[in-house]
């Protein structure tokens, strides 16, 4: 397959962020001669080498044109439907949308999670996203429209929430049978559990003093 970026070509890889194609060279897998890009991510200062013919199917494109950069800015600040209450959901949706990779799916992603955070604060994975999102298009609309990070950053929290403006959401979302308090609620039951376990084994602790100090194990949720 022909290579269609060049070297010292800007290209977006959706998930990881903007990069540069630093060299295109061939190299054998299984004994088949590939063509592969080897990729500078500027953001994550990480050089990833990926085959031709794989690219597309990664979603890895060029830079948008001016216009369509102007296109995503201006859709930060258009109105939309309501927001589902279910983060689970709500951060699976967006990051099929942050695979897709358009620019214009990225926008939706930090439109919709901005205007989430301020209904209530979004969960650590959440904002994870939201933060990645946020970088990517801030650096591919910086290149796009020729401007610094910082002046496509004002550019879009001003998108985002413009002075006396309200929540760019069509309808009120039902806030009563909101799900992010689920990850809590597991938490809660099971520290309550532990506290339960904890003293049924204080019965025991006396004949087992001389076994030593049980280790402690902190449980990541994410």
């Amino acid at each position: 397959m022909k290579a269609k970026f060049k070297i010292n070509q800007k290209v977006v890889y959706p998930s990881q962020g903007v990069g540069k194609v630093t060299e295109i060279f061939d190299k054998e897998f299984n004994g088949v001669p590939t063509s592969y890009y080897k990729i500078y991510i500027e953001n994550s200062d990480m050089v990833v080498m990926v085959p031709v013919e794989k690219s597309d199917d990664l979603g890895i494109r060029q830079i948008v044109s001016a216009e369509e950069a102007q296109e995503a800015l201006e859709l930060l600040s258009a109105e939309f439907e309501p927001i589902t209450s279910d983060w689970k959901l709500r951060y699976q949706m967006n990051l099929d949308l942050l695979k897709k990779g358009t620019i214009k799916d990225i926008a939706t992603i930090v439109r919709c999670l901005y205007n989430r955070s301020k209904v209530k604060e979004l969960p650590v994975l959440e904002r994870k996203l939201y933060d990645s999102a946020k970088k990517l298009l801030e650096d591919e609309i910086s290149i796009a429209l020729g401007k610094t990070s910082k002046e496509i950053e004002n550019e879009i929290h001003l998108k985002l929430e413009p002075p006396g403006a309200a929540l760019k959401i069509k309808h009120t979302a039902i806030l009563e049978e909101d799900e992010d308090d689920d990850l809590m609620d597991d938490l809660n039951d099971k520290k309550d559990n532990d506290s339960s376990d904890d003293s049924d084994d204080d019965e025991d602790s006396a004949e087992e003093e001389d076994m030593g100090d049980d280790e402690d194990f902190d449980d990541e949720e994410f």
